[in-house]
C-alpha cells in the first residue's frame, strides 16, 4: 500500500453566482486538468435567507454532469425537460446535462433560515457530451450509510465502500463520493483506486492529513499509518486537499472530530474547451453550443 502525497491544502474562496448567491468555491474554472475529471467544487452554505434567495434562476448545460447534495435547506428545481421537484436535507441529485438542458435551483432555508449544499461539476468525455440529459434524484433516506466501530461514519453517496453502494450510477468518470465522519482522535486510513484523482473538503471540525512527501525530523506529536504527522497542523472548515498518486489517504481527527467529502474519479485525459456553463473538447463546438443558445437550437429532440 502507498499512502498519497498531499499536493496542496487551501481555503475556498468567497464567490457570488447565480442571480447573488454567496458562497465558497473550492475549485473552479482554472486549470481543469488539475481535478480532471471534476471541473468545480461550490460550497452553498448561508445563515441569512438574503444571501441565497434569489438562487439560480434558468440557464443551460451542456458537456458535463452535476451533482447536488443538500445538508440543510432545501432545492427547488426544474428544467426544459418537464422535471421539477425538491431537494430536501441529506438527498442528492446528479443531472447529467449531455448535449444541452435549461434548468433553475432555488434554494430554499430551513425554519431557523439556513441554507447548505455543495455543487461538483463532472466533465463527460467527448463521446458522451451529446447524449441524452437525464436526471437521478435520490432520497437521503436512500443513501446507504457504514458505522464502524471506533464510531467512524460513512455515507456512500456514489461508489463503494466496505461493500455497500451508492444509489447513484452510469456516471461517466465513474466516481466515489463519501461522507465521512470521524470521531475525536480518531485515526483512520481509506482507500483509494490508485488510478484516480483524488480530493477531500474538510467542512466541519478539523483533521492533520498524513503528507506522504513531508519530511520527518519536525515537531511531531503522533504517528498516523507509519508516518509521522504534526497533528496541530490542522485542515479546518472549508479546507481543499488535493492528493497526489497512491492508495491511501490517512488522517487523524482533531479535538472536534472531523467530517468531509472525499471524492475521486478516472481521469478523462481529454482537450478541454469551457466557457461558463458549458464544456466541450473545441473551441469550434464551444463557439456552436452559443450560436445555439442564441438562435433558440440549443434545446435538441431525444433520440
Amino acid at each position: 500500500m502507498s499512502l498519497r502525497p498531499t499536493l496542496e491544502t487551501r481555503q475556498a474562496t468567497p464567490t457570488l453566482e447565480g442571480a447573488g448567491v454567496k458562497l465558497h468555491r473550492a475549485f473552479g474554472f482554472q486549470d481543469p486538468s488539475e481535478m480532471d475529471p471534476f471541473l468545480l467544487f461550490d460550497d452553498f452554505r448561508n445563515e441569512l435567507t438574503e444571501d441565497f434567495e434569489k438562487g439560480f434562476p434558468w440557464h443551460p448545460h451542456r458537456g458535463i454532469e452535476t451533482i447536488t447534495y443538500v445538508l440543510s435547506g432545501s432545492v427547488e428545481h426544474g428544467d426544459s425537460l418537464g422535471n421539477k421537484g425538491t431537494l430536501g436535507a441529506g438527498d442528492v441529485q446528479w443531472m447529467t446535462a449531455g448535449r444541452g438542458i435549461m434548468h433553475q435551483e432555488m434554494p430554499q432555508g430551513n425554519r431557523n433560515g439556513q441554507m447548505h449544499g455543495f455543487q461538483l461539476w463532472g466533465n463527460l468525455p467527448g463521446s458522451l457530451k451529446m447524449t441524452d440529459p437525464r436526471y437521478q434524484d435520490v432520497a437521503g433516506k436512500e443513501i446507504p450509510e457504514v458505522i464502524d466501530d471506533d464510531g467512524t461514519r460513512v455515507k456512500v453517496i456514489v461508489g463503494e465502500y466496505w461493500g455497500k453502494k451508492g444509489p447513484v450510477d452510469g456516471i461517466a468518470a465513474d466516481p466515489q463520493y463519501l461522507d465521512i465522519y470521524v470521531p475525536p482522535g480518531v485515526q483512520k486510513t481509506f482507500k483509494i483506486d490508485t488510478y484516480r484523482r483524488a480530493f477531500a473538503y474538510v467542512f466541519e471540525g478539523a483533521a492533520a492529513f498524513v503528507d506522504a512527501a513531508k519530511p520527518t525530523g519536525v515537531l511531531l506529536e503522533k504517528e498516523v499509518a507509519g508516518q509521522e504527522v504534526n497533528i496541530r497542523d490542522l485542515s479546518g472548515n472549508r479546507t481543499l486537499i488535493r492528493f497526489g498518486n497512491g492508495d491511501e489517504v490517512s488522517l487523524q481527527a482533531g479535538a472536534e472530530g472531523v467530517r468531509f467529502l472525499l471524492i475521486s474519479g478516472a481521469p478523462i485525459d481529454e482537450p478541454v474547451a469551457w466557457h461558463g456553463p458549458i464544456v466541450m473538447n473545441t473551441r469550434e463546438e464551444l463557439m456552436q453550443a452559443f450560436s445555439e443558445l442564441r438562435n433558440g437550437t440549443f434545446i435538441k429532440p431525444a433520440h
